[in-house]
């Protein structure tokens, strides 16, 4: 855990968790390697960031096979270049991928998948362009 890391899991506690829309949440490597910083709770195995970069790859794919976030699967309701947001039931999951990472974060039932986007779409706003 380097600088840097200490610096996204900053994100993740304050811009994410502290939103209060978010049960969990992480940022993973702008390349995919790997998770940079996560909650309590937040794991991706290989496979699941193997399926979100098929997601990212092509939106067929995430329409068609929906993204696995901490051991569920999620049906895809968006999936563009930026954004891909998955729904089970009520609950769902916010990804979204900035110039430097790409954001997860999920919501339980009593969050709104709507409000939650705003919140991670806004810190990718702020993440590529840095005042």
């Amino acid at each position: 855990m380097g600088e840097h890391s200490a610096i996204w899991q900053g994100y993740v506690d304050s811009s994410l968790m502290g939103s209060g829309q978010f049960d969990k949440a992480g940022i993973l490597a702008a390349d995919f390697s790997g998770l940079e910083a996560a909650s309590p709770g937040f794991t991706l195995s290989q496979e699941e960031i193997n399926s979100l970069i098929s997601a990212y790859t092509s939106s067929d794919n995430a329409f068609a096979n929906g993204v696995s976030v901490c051991g569920e699967k999620f049906v895809a309701i968006r999936a563009d270049e930026r954004s891909v947001y998955g729904k089970k039931g009520k609950e769902g999951v916010v990804i979204a991928r900035a110039s430097s990472c790409t954001i997860i974060a999920h919501h339980n039932e009593s969050v709104q998948t709507t409000n939650a986007a705003t919140v991670v779409e806004n810190l990718v706003d702020y993440l590529n362009n840095p005042r």
